[in-house]
């Protein structure tokens, strides 16, 4: 995955509002008078969060008439959640040895005694 493309994708993402709106687009698809009614914040502040979320490729601008509404595109929260994942086994084997230790010192093991001696 690209640098730019992570990046705009976190960037989208480390704004509450905008996480409440894909939380909304995951409903379905709607427009921006839809999407800004539940927020205190005027329809051009709505949409500037909505060309960030579009510059990132989280959502896409559909054609329906008159309307326009705005549908979800899960592709780069699946390359985020990808990204991530690489470090999942890092955080599980640092868990595991906090467990160990724990376990030591509970039951009062060897490795106990020596690691609270000074």
């Amino acid at each position: 995955m690209a640098a730019d493309v992570l990046d705009a994708t976190f960037a989208a993402l480390a704004d509450p509002t905008r996480r409440a709106i894909l939380a909304r687009l995951m409903e379905g698809e709607a427009t921006v008078t839809e999407l800004a009614a539940p927020f205190a914040m005027s329809q051009p502040g709505i949409s500037k969060h909505l060309r960030v979320l579009e510059r990132a490729g989280l959502i896409s601008r559909g054609r329906d008439a008159q309307r326009r509404p705005r549908r979800l595109e899960a592709s780069p929260l699946k390359d985020a959640m990808d990204w991530l994942a690489n470090y999942r086994s890092y955080w599980e084997e640092s868990y595991q040895r906090l467990d160990d230790l724990l376990g030591e010192l509970e039951s009062g093991g060897p490795k106990a005694v020596e690691r609270e001696s000074p």
